[in-house]
């Protein structure tokens, strides 16, 4: 399994460069709001149009995260979301899809209660292939990184805006499957990205790294996802899909029945703009 879950991060990348386009990467919080429906959204997915999949984990204090994912967090750890939860979901998903990368994006506590080489372990049997662990600075990445090349898996790191060139090296060491740029100075699903300042930032990326490179914190519409796509190797959609999910919600937070279907209809569009549709 480790040297699948290597592989599936790499070869999605490669095939959509033969294809001439970037990659669409939706995320959603596990559990929100409740495991059903999380599951059912997770394996809609693919069929939408996403070419790869980002799983937050819920965790009571993610500092890099926005008022939107907030919230999502608190309804999926009101429902029971944990970290093996979202083993589970992916253990699940690979029984039917076995190609699309998925990517667990979350923060350290949670995996440092598991067990580092527990967790290792369990992410890459359950089909797992990426990581990003948020608040997981490069001077403490020992923690982890280990255990990550000895199962196969993908440690991916954030670049920020504020992110210099004689920090890159120190930041990009040691990062496998892809890099993600984080478009904004702040917190998740509060500013836009702007074009204009990522065709700057993108090519001087390019100057330290072979590896494909995602933009995210802030893309949130069709365009602003095809934009991303094309000046880097892929957009990421988090707030604007969660947005989208919170809304069909009823008055106690639970899913109404187009809840699915509203959330991946979205994800349909943003892939149509992303595939010059």
């Amino acid at each position: 399994m480790a040297q699948q879950a290597r592989g599936r991060i790499a070869a999605r990348f490669a095939r959509l460069k033969q294809e001439g386009r970037g990659a669409l990467m939706p995320f959603l919080e596990a559990y929100d709001p409740d495991p059903a429906t999380s599951m059912a959204i997770l394996r809609g997915m693919p069929g939408a149009g996403a070419d790869l999949i980002e799983l937050g984990v819920p965790f009571s204090d993610p500092m890099a995260d926005g008022p939107t994912i907030q919230l999502a967090g608190q309804r999926a750890l009101k429902a029971g979301g944990t970290l093996a939860g979202a083993l589970a979901m992916v253990r699940d998903f690979r029984r039917d899809d076995d190609e699309t990368p998925i990517i667990l994006m979350g923060y350290l506590n949670p995996i440092l209660s598991y067990g580092t080489d527990r967790f290792c372990t369990d992410a890459a049997s359950s089909g797992v292939d990426g990581l990003i662990v948020v608040d997981l600075p490069p001077e403490e990445a020992d923690i982890l990184a280990p255990c990550t090349t000895a199962q196969g898996l993908d440690l991916i790191r954030l670049v920020a805006p504020t992110t210099d060139d004689a920090r890159l090296p120190k930041v990009l060491n040691g990062t496998s499957g892809f890099i993600y740029y984080v478009a904004i100075a702040g917190i998740t699903g509060t500013r836009s990205a702007e074009a204009g300042t990522l065709e700057q930032a993108i090519p001087r990326l390019r100057k330290f790294t072979d590896l494909p490179i995602a933009i995210g914190f802030g893309v949130r519409t069709p365009q602003q996802a095809a934009e991303a796509a094309r000046i880097a190797d892929g957009a990421v959609v988090a707030s604007a899909l969660i947005e989208t999910l919170a809304k069909s919600l009823d008055e106690q937070g639970r899913a109404a029945p187009d809840t699915v279907r509203r959330v991946l209809d979205q994800v349909r569009d943003l892939a149509s703009a992303v595939r010059g549709n």
